[in-house]
């Protein structure tokens, strides 16, 4: 699917849930896509981290060539890493459908994101805990997707921190509607409906689904949760 359509799928859709692989069962990978796939996910989320961004690895274009053999469900592949400019084609060719990066890593970003999308990519631009939205506001014209950290980058399981939803506030006011805004760390039941009312379209979700026994259930409840009207 072409970058225009894919965002425009994906603006119809929201708000959707994009399990985060970081915690799934890297020992049957295979099956927990079809699981997934089974229980009505509609895109992976792909956490890639070098060891140097972020205190963390986990997998990088082989992995994910691997698994664009198993599934066609869109990858939104969110880029933990210090030179993403540097490995972009890789992670274009192996089959990202949206690929997101960080302002930290790359203060001066218009040129990596017109990369991203003149491959017919989505092209976002993620921002951690402590850097304010101020930071992104004169990019927001070239930017298809805003990943919003509600936890530090490099680890899943950790608390929600409830300072991302006055950024996603104030990006509702700045942006325009087709840009979608995402959210990634401690999502779940209890949290997902106040990220919901500050304006989330697109929410990463770990330990809230590959901890439950049945995913089809647990994404199920997160859709209902964030569809429903803010109270």
């Amino acid at each position: 699917m072409s970058r225009d359509g894919l965002r425009s799928q994906w603006r119809e859709r929201a708000p959707l849930i994009a399990p985060s692989m970081l915690k799934c069962d890297f020992s049957n990978l295979k099956h927990e896509v079809k699981l997934l796939e089974a229980g009505g996910a509609e895109l992976l989320h792909l956490d890639v981290m070098d060891g140097h961004f972020v205190p963390n690895l986990s997998y990088g274009p082989v992995v994910i060539e691997r698994l664009r053999e198993v599934t066609e469900l869109p990858f939104d592949a969110h880029l933990m890493i210090s030179d993403p400019a540097k490995y972009l084609d890789e992670y274009v060719s192996a089959g990202c459908n949206a690929i997101t990066f960080h302002i930290e890593a790359v203060p001066e970003p218009v040129p990596l994101l017109t990369r991203i999308r003149e491959a017919d990519c989505l092209a976002g631009l993620a921002i951690n805990p402590g850097t304010p939205v101020e930071a992104i506001l004169n990019v927001v014209g070239d930017l298809d997707l805003i990943l919003i950290m509600s936890v530090e980058p490099g680890f899943g399981g950790q608390a929600f921190q409830p300072s991302a939803l006055e950024k996603v506030r104030q990006l509702k006011q700045e942006v325009e509607d087709d840009v979608l805004i995402s959210i990634d760390g401690g999502i779940g039941p209890k949290t997902i409906t106040d990220c919901a009312n500050a304006g989330c379209d697109l929410y990463v979700v770990g330990s809230a689904i590959f901890e439950a026994a049945d995913y089809q259930a647990a994404i199920s409840e997160m859709e209902s949760l964030a569809a429903a009207p803010a109270s």
